[in-house]
């Protein structure tokens, strides 16, 4: 049942989005407006008042992160052998790879607290910090044999994303011991307020389901891929290692969300098949709210 409580109001800021777009209630230019705003502002913002004053300690999280890396890379090194062996174009494949790597860090976000409570954000905004410029290189590795990728700016990008700036500032803030001024903090703590359900909105007004209706195959094995047999894995990986249950579940949920919406961004830049990259993303985000319950009911 908290697993469901939990879920809802995500739904409800998903659908709301999704309905605002597409019954043309808000001009083009504010979804446009919207998503940098949160990008770049609100988003690091929210991660930078979420590490600021809690407890690090990185030699806790040591195996949790291994675990994090063991799984992207295995997963990473299996659809390769699998492009070598069915000879997927780049073009495809690194859709095929940013459907099962990459991760929708609002939705994540957003089940920390009322899932996890506080142990749960610190924990995830750890792993934040690690996975994203991770699945970024490998993202772009992907593609390595499509036209219009630049390696070298491309990585400088990912050094230079405000998300990767707003964990690592927040951390090394806390870890200076120094305080912000309560004015300043309680400002920043209304902009980070903003950015969870603002988040929500974007990404149900990105999904396009007029996609789904080509390439139905490619679309349910990336869906069923990223949403059930990932998690799975990560669960046996967490278990070999014998990680304690609070690590274990934010590990799971973190290889059970639906793939980034950044994704199609990256995909189009790379001259990828966006379409489908766009179909994989909506098709991953609805079947996020029944695979997720039966995942968590199954494993916890």
């Amino acid at each position: 049942m908290n697993i469901l409580i939990a879920l809802f109001p995500l739904i409800i800021m998903i659908a709301m989005g999704y309905l605002l777009k597409h019954y043309q209630y808000l001009a083009t230019d504010f979804w446009v407006g919207a998503e940098k705003f949160n990008y770049f502002i609100l988003f690091p913002t929210l991660l930078f008042t979420n590490l600021t004053y809690v407890e690090l300690d990185l030699d806790a999280v040591r195996w949790v992160l291994a675990a994090l890396f063991i799984i992207i890379i295995i997963v990473s090194l299996l659809l390769w052998s699998f492009k070598l062996w069915r000879y997927i174009p780049a073009a495809r494949f690194g859709v095929y790879m940013q459907s099962h790597i990459r991760f929708n860090t609002y939705i994540g976000l957003s089940l920390m607290a009322p899932l996890f409570g506080p142990k749960g954000v610190q924990l995830f905004a750890m792993i934040m910090v690690v996975s994203i410029p991770l699945v970024n290189i490998i993202s772009v590795l992907s593609f390595s044999q499509g036209q219009g990728v630049s390696f070298k700016n491309t990585l400088l990008s990912v050094f230079k994303n405000p998300l990767i700036l707003g964990c690592v500032v927040g951390m090394l803030f806390n870890l200076s011991g120094l305080k912000l001024f309560v004015g300043i903090e309680n400002a920043l703590k209304l902009l980070a307020a903003m950015s969870l359900p603002l988040g929500l909105i974007c990404v149900g007004a990105g999904l396009q389901f007029s996609a789904l209706g080509r390439s139905l195959s490619r679309l349910a094995i990336n869906t069923v891929g990223r949403l059930l047999l990932i998690p799975l894995f990560a669960y046996a990986i967490c278990s070999l290692m014998r990680l304690n249950q609070l690590e274990t579940a934010v590990l799971v949920v973190f290889f059970a969300l639906p793939t980034a919406t950044a994704s199609y961004i990256l995909t189009k830049f790379c001259q990828g098949d966006s379409e489908l990259m766009a179909g994989v993303i909506s098709l991953q985000t609805l079947c996020f709210a029944l695979s997720f319950p039966m995942l968590m009911w199954l494993l916890f």
